[in-house]
């Protein structure tokens, strides 16, 4: 069984957040993976455990310079990781990045 889960690395919820003047998030400071996304990849893992094999992969919409989450989830255990990534994409709604990530799986 292969299973795709998609992650994002969020602002560290123990640090406040701030909107840039185009009221999309400021990419500063410390970003870790969205903690029920980890839960995602580790019920991904042991489906495919079950499954008595196959591979996890992860997928992401977010900057080039945004990799620790998914490096975080491969080291969980995660075969591979995709990055989908333009400047196009930058303040992309819920909707857009939906719609993106569903093309790109």
């Amino acid at each position: 069984m292969n299973v795709v889960v998609c992650v994002k690395q969020i602002p560290d919820p123990a640090t406040p957040g701030s909107l840039d003047s185009d009221n999309t998030l400021k990419r500063e400071g410390k970003l870790i993976l969205d903690e029920s996304d980890s839960f995602g990849v580790e019920m991904a893992l042991q489906l495919v455990d079950k499954a008595g094999g196959g591979e996890v992969t992860l997928i992401s919409m977010a900057p080039n310079s945004e990799t620790s989450g998914l490096r975080t989830a491969l080291a969980m255990g995660a075969a591979k990781a995709v990055l989908v990534s333009d400047d196009a994409l930058k303040g992309a709604g819920a909707l857009d990045t939906a719609k993106v990530l569903a093309a790109a799986i």
